[in-house]
């Protein structure tokens, strides 16, 4: 029988490339002074001289701008295609990129119906029964246009064009697709990996060059192709100060972790998956993304498997982010952070706001593979195992020793597991009630004076430390390691191990049924490496 590594173990021996590198990044394109209806009303005193606000009179400008996508496919020699319902549009973009032989240039224009914020004019009536134009908000089904674009510098990108007053656009680009093309100019050889890099003969080089990719790297190309293509401001407009800015409405930050054995890579990622089907719970959730995670935090806490054909994805969900885990083209292990709401995070929505976001989101994927890692690779010697069952001095101070199997022992443990994550550590008052349910104890019959002592008894054992200049404690390293191993072990082998005696071993029955039980535990002990 194959004996499965450790994560630990794979992580450290078997990755042969690893690459941090900002994925998709899907950005919003506005005119700030546009967004509201005051703004609307201004617009249209100034720039067009009218004395009665109405969304009537900015039509003919709408217009002017739709058509002027039919003539700029016509002049450019481009298909002008209409999107299907249901078709994928990255499908039709593949058929025309591979059929394209230029360095740069526009690949088609499509066009579709699509949902979209517009302003209407609203007929209201005031005190005096006169009635009057009101500028409101509304949503309508709009024609919007893509211009799907080979960049030299960025690859395959598109630009959407809402043909509907304030006229916002959206930018969707791909930061894997811009390394490849920094590699190619400087003539560093790799191996391509679908929307990654495989390998390469200089990783560190690799790295340092995808960290460069940047907001000014964004927002020069986006200028470059803003100044190329048909624009719904005129000249005096944009000088007016009616110029498009960038936002970040979903930005991924990804991970790439290259297997030497594709087959071993793929049992573990799936024992991984096993293991951790527990950590979109918010008290690990926090963990991961470094937010504090209370009773009326709004927003969803998941885990989900998803598989599609043989291939399984873990996906953890916080509020409207998510990370997303699975084994890429059977060759590299991928962690990727997609934020689809900057604000889940305190931090702005501003393309100058991607150096917070990257940290953030590379935070995340490295967190999630520290607490896969510790959680499924928890093992400890024999010398671990004794110092935390039995009593303990440390300059002077007496602990008692935390027996396993013990009641009161175990919900201390367990409350480490629950508490392992955040970076600010636990309170007295954070764990009191954890601790008191798994003992089946009232918070009256476990006072703070008994979580004090036990506190103590987790210090003193080294499994837990206080932060200097608080009163909050933080779980250390060794401190989960261990809190899993016993926790595991007695949940795992030692509880099961005592139902056998509910079977009775003199019918032939029986004795069949108990050699499967005996069997499945020996060879699960052996798996996990708890054999003697």
């Amino acid at each position: 029988m194959m004996v499965r590594e450790s994560v630990a173990g794979i992580l450290e021996k078997h990755v042969t490339f690893e690459l941090e590198c900002v994925d998709r990044m899907y950005l919003n394109a506005y005119v700030p002074s546009l967004q509201s209806g005051s703004g609307f009303v201004w617009f249209l005193k100034t720039q067009l001289g009218c004395r009665v606000p109405s969304t009537a009179m900015i039509a003919p400008q709408s217009r002017a701008f739709a058509e002027a996508f039919e003539r700029f496919a016509c002049e450019q020699g481009v298909d002008l295609v209409t999107f299907k319902r249901g078709e994928r549009k990255d499908d039709v973009l593949q058929r025309y990129l591979a059929a394209f032989t230029g360095d740069e240039g526009v690949l088609f224009v499509g066009k579709a119906q699509e949902k979209a914020s517009v302003f209407r004019t609203e007929k209201r009536t005031d005190a005096q029964g006169k009635k009057y134009p009101w500028i409101i908000r509304s949503t309508a089904m709009v024609n919007h246009y893509y211009v799907y674009i080979l960049d030299r510098d960025l690859g395959p990108l598109f630009l959407k064009f809402c043909t509907y007053f304030p006229y916002p656009a959206k930018l969707c680009l791909n930061g894997h697709e811009w390394l490849k093309r920094q590699l190619t100019r400087k003539r560093l050889r790799f191996e391509p990996l679908d929307n990654g890099i495989r390998a390469c003969a200089s990783p560190e080089r690799v790295q340092a060059i995808a960290t460069t990719f940047d907001a000014t790297t964004i927002e020069t190309v986006f200028r470059k192709w803003l100044g190329r293509l048909p624009h719904p401001f005129t000249a005096a407009q944009r000088a007016a100060g009616y110029r498009y800015q960038l936002s970040i409405l979903q930005a991924e930050f990804a991970l790439t972790q290259v297997l030497d054995r594709p087959v071993s890579g793929r049992a573990f990622f799936e024992e991984v998956i096993r293991e951790n089907l527990d950590i979109g719970r918010p008290d690990q959730v926090q963990a991961i993304f470094d937010r504090r995670v209370i009773r009326t935090t709004p927003g969803r806490f998941r885990t989900r498997v998803i598989t599609e054909g043989v291939t399984p994805s873990l996906h953890v969900d916080y509020k409207a982010s998510r990370i997303k885990q699975y084994h890429k083209e059977g060759q590299a292990l991928r962690t990727e952070t997609t934020i689809n709401n900057t604000y889940d995070f305190q931090i702005g929505r501003s393309l100058s706001n991607l150096p917070a976001l990257r940290e953030l989101g590379f935070a995340a994927n490295r967190r999630l593979l520290r607490v896969q890692t510790l959680s499924h690779d928890c093992l400890i010697g024999d010398d671990r195992f004794q110092a935390v069952i039995g009593p303990v001095v440390v300059n002077g101070q007496r602990a008692a020793g935390l027996r396993f199997g013990d009641r009161r022992a175990l919900a201390l443990l367990h409350a480490l597991c629950l508490f392992a994550g955040p970076p600010t550590g636990f309170r007295q008052r954070d764990v009191r009630a954890h601790v008191a349910e798994l003992q089946g104890r009232s918070l009256a019959a476990y006072g703070p004076g008994a979580l004090s002592y036990d506190l103590r008894r987790l210090r003193l054992h080294q499994l837990i430390e206080r932060i200097p200049k608080t009163h909050r404690y933080r779980v250390t390293e060794t401190g989960l390691r261990t809190a899993l191993f016993c926790v595991r072990l007695y949940a795992r082998a030692l509880r099961p191990a005592f139902s056998f005696d509910n079977i009775r071993p003199e019918t032939r029955a029986g004795r069949a049924a108990y050699q499967r039980l005996e069997a499945a535990m020996d060879d699960y002990l052996t798996e996990v490496h708890l054999a003697a």
